[in-house]
């Protein structure tokens, strides 16, 4: 069940983690047994609750510096009244340092890439003791977001760690990480939510116009409810059911509904709407795959029932990501990817 006080909030002031109740019990298990890694290395897909996990572990040490306080604890939950929780909330805990990248006054990164220079302020905030004389932590979100020199000024850390720190090493894709970084944490990987999960912590909070629109953003949030979340307005839904009308009228398709759609999501404002509907496009090719790999009975050879598929999947994918890189017309690259999809269903 999802708790009714549910809200979604920012990670470092959620009360409430969803799901993950076996990595919070791992965590959990090894403060009490006294045997903390000074590395973990939190890993799932983008809006799944890594940063909310890693926020409350923050929380949680820094507020349990006494082990035996630590062995008594039932979870990992610390009271919205306590003062480090205020301090965390606002960003000013001593004890805690987050390394990202640079973000603007909206919250939104203006950066690529964490960067060396960043890695260098965390460096000078471990050579500062601790302001209560207990645990520091360093949470890296996304580890997956640092350049060649950030990773490598980052693993000389992790190489020699300072007492009493923990590093909550967040990443979306891990195998994008220095080997060398993966050996020395311990791995959590997040497994996705359940539907049912997804559908009920959306409707509790109200997020999604309806429960068909949940249900819609369910099956395609893949187990994470951040994307849950975002697919579940009514702009992001509009358009998932747009796309579909499209998709599932194939190998013949309404050229005039095409063209509204395309027209719909080249405008100037939907770049978001159209980034969605390329996604929904390649995991539609996917998921055809998929289908004619289950379907076919061993004639003809495997790869040749999904060889015709794989060109189609690498053509769509190149039109998508050369339209972004040279800044070509959105409508024209969709008109253009429904003909390859409508003659390769025929």
């Amino acid at each position: 069940m999802v708790s009714t006080d549910l809200a979604f909030e920012r990670p470092e002031s959620a009360s409430v983690l969803i799901g993950h109740e076996d990595a919070e019990r791992e965590l959990l298990d090894a403060v009490r047994a006294g045997r903390l890694h000074h590395g973990w290395l939190i890993e799932g897909p983008e809006g799944i609750g890594k940063a909310t996990l890693a926020y409350r572990f923050a929380g949680f040490l820094l507020t349990h510096s006494d082990q035996a306080a630590a062995e008594t604890a039932g979870s990992l939950a610390v009271s919205r009244e306590h003062p480090i929780r205020h301090q965390i909330e606002a960003g000013a805990c001593p004890d805690l340092t987050v390394l990202q990248r640079a973000r603007g006054e909206d919250g939104k990164p203006t950066a690529q890439f964490i960067t060396v220079d960043s890695v260098r302020k965390v460096a000078r905030f471990l050579s500062t003791t601790s302001a209560t004389g207990g645990w520091r932590v360093v949470i890296v979100d996304s580890a997956d977001d640092m350049n060649r020199n950030a990773a490598n000024a980052l693993l000389k850390m992790l190489e020699e760690p300072p007492q009493r720190t923990v590093f909550l090493l967040l990443a979306n894709a891990p195998g994008r990480l220095l080997p060398t970084i993966r050996s020395r944490c311990r791995r959590l990987a997040l497994k996705p939510l359940a539907r049912p999960l997804v559908i009920e912590a959306l409707a509790t909070v109200g997020v999604g116009a309806d429960p068909g629109a949940r249900d819609l953003a369910a099956d395609l949030a893949d187990g994470s409810l951040g994307r849950a979340i975002a697919l579940a307005d009514d702009q992001s839904i509009d358009t998932i059911r747009s796309v579909r009308a499209v998709l599932d009228q194939f190998p013949r398709y309404d050229p005039v509904k095409a063209q509204t759609l395309a027209d719909a999501l080249g405008r100037r404002g939907a770049e978001d709407r159209y980034r969605l509907a390329a996604d929904l496009i390649t995991d539609w090719i996917s998921a055809r795959m998929r289908a004619d790999a289950q379907g076919q009975g061993g004639e003809p050879p495997l790869a040749a029932v999904l060889a015709p598929w794989a060109e189609v999947w690498e053509k769509t994918a190149r039109t998508f990501r050369e339209t972004e890189r040279l800044n070509l017309d959105r409508t024209q690259t969709l008109l253009s990817v429904f003909r390859i999809l409508s003659a390769a269903t025929r």
